[in-house]
């Protein structure tokens, strides 16, 4: 038999009009009803479970760009810091200009894959002229930032599976002067502070003294906000990191030693570099400031940096280039402007100055045909005239040639009367010399 829901009761029995038996069938399912547990909980509270268990299987990214000049330990304190050689020729010193080189690793550690891009600024502070040494490496950043927004702007995409090759971190390294920071840092430092999220490094940190390595520390600090260079800051907002992230910023920048070498130190083998006066060990942080940029850089705030590329230097370059294709969210009077009204808007301006230049076209083609037409007409004119010039000049010759051939005739005619009359006279003197010989020979013979 199945149980009424009480409410169903209640109203049956109100409908009735029976108060008292509702009241008393009310009390007689109370005392009957069974109380049910739940078998388990409901589970929406596994969803971190669910969402670290899919990350995991996806595998996680990060790139990390190395800024700084030629031979201050960039690709050695990467193998010191992810405990891998990772493969790579040291540069020279030859190069003619700044380029960018990018490698990618896989690493696993335990079951977590992390696709690991470390990017080298080649050649940077080599050149005589370090004007435009930032403008390679500018230039890489935004071309990273260009990739993902036209993927994102793809009406198919796939970001799901998309190798995400923007910059996560930019390690600037320091030149262990003691001094002040150069010109070049400071300019290619304000470059890239709104693209990328900087930690500056102190490089080869075991060069200088403690108190030296202190006062270079506040040095460059100072100049950096004198200057107005954004540097990434730990947060401190989450109250997990906030105590450690909040002290490891006093510590900005980083004095760090990198070495691959292993050295027996007592009983155990060490990361250190060995010197005829004494050791240094990488991992002791009385020596140099190694495991903090680990602790900061890896354990805990890598998921920061990844989101501070995604949210803050991404969508303003995101922001940039959609506004210089005239997309906005408000319209001149601040109201909210969609993008379908954006797109008509833009499509309308297009047409009109589409239109424009099609008239301009037109009234140019007309102009030009104009033109061209007035100077084929002269060019007529010019032919006729020469042809009428040509043909008069013609006309002049072939009149002196019948006259010349009329002059040659008449000479010919002449010759010939006068070759005739020669010819007369010859054959005269011929017929009387003939008759003067037969009358000289009849005298002698009459003589004789």
């Amino acid at each position: 038999m199945y149980p009424v829901p009480v409410a169903g009761v209640r109203e049956l029995l109100v409908t009735s009009g029976s108060t008292m038996a509702a009241v008393e069938v009310a009390r007689q399912m109370s005392e009957g009803a069974r109380n049910l547990s739940l078998s388990g909980h409901v589970g929406f509270d596994s969803m971190p479970d669910q969402l670290v268990n899919k990350s995991v299987c996806q595998g996680f990214c990060f790139n990390i760009l190395c800024v700084g000049e030629t031979g201050l330990g960039k690709s050695t304190l990467m193998d010191t810091l992810f405990n891998t050689r990772f493969e790579g020729d040291p540069a020279a010193h030859n190069q003619p200009g700044v380029h960018i080189k990018s490698n990618n690793y896989e690493l696993q550690e335990s079951n977590v894959r992390l696709k690991l891009s470390i990017v080298n600024s080649v050649g940077f502070g080599d050149q005589i002229n370090k004007e435009e040494s930032y403008k390679s490496i500018v230039e890489f950043i935004d071309a990273q930032f260009e990739a993902y927004l036209q993927e994102e702007l793809k009406i198919k995409r796939t970001l799901h599976n998309y190798h995400d090759s923007r910059i996560h971190v930019c390690l600037y390294f320091i030149a262990p002067t003691g001094h002040s920071l150069k010109s070049l840092d400071l300019v290619t430092m304000k470059k890239l502070d709104s693209k990328v999220n900087i930690v500056p490094i102190i490089a080869k940190a075991d060069s200088i003294s403690k108190n030296e390595l202190q006062k270079f520390k506040i040095k460059i600090m100072s100049e950096l906000v004198s200057n107005g260079v954004q540097i990434y800051q730990f947060p401190t907002d989450d109250e997990t990191v906030a105590e450690i992230n909040g002290t490891m910023n006093a510590h900005l920048p980083f004095a760090v030693v990198g070495s691959t070498e292993e050295i027996k130190i007592g009983n155990k083998m060490m990361k250190a570099r060995q010197y005829p006066w004494g050791t240094v060990q990488v991992e002791n942080e009385n020596h140099c400031d190694f495991v903090k940029l680990r602790e900061m850089l890896i354990r805990v705030n890598m998921e920061d940096l990844r989101e501070q590329t995604h949210a803050r230097h991404y969508e303003l370059y995101r922001r940039c280039k959609l506004e210089e294709m005239g997309f906005k969210d408000t319209d001149p009077d601040n109201k909210p402007f969609s993008l379908q009204e954006t797109y008509e808007a833009k499509r309308n301006e297009f047409l009109g100055e589409l239109q424009k230049k099609e008239e301009e076209m037109r009234q140019m083609f007309v102009m030009r045909v104009k033109e061209k037409e007035s100077e084929l007409k002269e060019a007529e004119k010019e032919l006729h005239d020469k042809f009428d010039r040509l043909k008069k000049l013609h006309q002049d010759e072939k009149k002196k040639l019948e006259d010349k051939k009329k002059s040659l005739d008449d000479e010919i005619n002449a010759f010939k009367q006068r070759k005739t009359a020669a010819e007369l006279l010859q054959s005269q003197a011929q017929q009387s010399g003939s008759q003067q010989t037969l009358k000289r020979d009849k005298e002698r013979k009459n003589f004789f």
